[in-house]
């Protein structure tokens, strides 16, 4: 895939933009829209830690209405076991060749995307000890992958959240695990035009979902949203076993 030049700049560019507008329009998705097309575009490394900066960014900018509805006792175990499990992704980033990369985080995405989508109800993910399992898993992924956020969605379902109840809880643990993430990957060596495209992308996301927000029906967002992650898993894994 081009990464040089105009048309890798614009395709840059047209994935951060797809991915802040759906972040905007159902809370989530940007990392499951935009990490497939990232890693495919700058290589696994780079990929995950844009979406790591970006992702946070988002997240900082969306808690900042809502960051009362917080649940500090449920969040603390959660965002504790994930700084436990980002380190990980170093070692398993210096351990695996690229096409090995690109199958692991192509696979972790598409699981976790199924599992969402059949709305799995597990007993590990109740209480306390399933805080500390999805904390652990999103930890990981999120470091791994830049998809953090399934593992805690499949936890608020089976605490019974509702969405005004995940919605700022969620994006208090985006911007914990995020920073963690950026603190042990380091930022995304990007050039000054680059970064000004992402950031001119970021917001004109933004203005486009929140405007799409109130047009969309809930499900059917969601369903865009884990169709478009879904395709790009199988993407990133099929360009691992070519490169196999």
């Amino acid at each position: 895939m081009t990464t040089n030049g105009w048309a890798g700049d614009a395709l840059l560019a047209g994935i951060v933009l797809l991915g802040s507008s759906v972040q905007w329009l159902t809370g989530m998705g940007f990392a499951l829209v935009s990490v497939p097309a990232l890693i495919l575009l700058l290589g696994p490394a780079q990929g995950v830690v844009l979406a790591n900066c970006a992702a946070g960014a988002i997240c900082i900018v969306g808690l900042a209405g809502g960051w009362r509805r917080v649940r500090p006792h449920a969040m603390l175990p959660l965002c504790a076991a994930a700084a436990c499990t980002v380190p990980a992704r170093t070692w398993m980033t210096r351990q695996l060749p690229e096409p090995w990369l690109l199958l692991v985080m192509g696979g972790l995405v598409t699981a976790a995307v199924l599992l969402v989508m059949r709305g799995a109800r597990l007993p590990a993910l109740r209480g306390k000890r399933g805080a500390v399992v999805a904390g652990a898993a999103g930890g990981f992924m999120n470091s791994a992958a830049g998809v953090g956020g399934p593992p805690v969605s499949l936890y608020a379902l089976n605490a019974g959240w509702t969405v005004r109840e995940f919605v700022p809880n969620a994006m208090f643990y985006g911007v914990v695990v995020n920073t963690f993430s950026v603190a042990s990957n380091g930022a995304p060596e990007l050039s000054g035009t680059r970064w000004a495209l992402v950031v001119a992308a970021m917001g004109a996301g933004g203005l486009i979902g929140r405007g799409l927000a109130s047009r969309t029906p809930e499900k059917r967002a969601r369903l865009l949203v884990l169709s478009l992650a879904l395709a790009g898993g199988v993407t990133a894994v099929t360009k691992g076993l070519w490169g196999l």
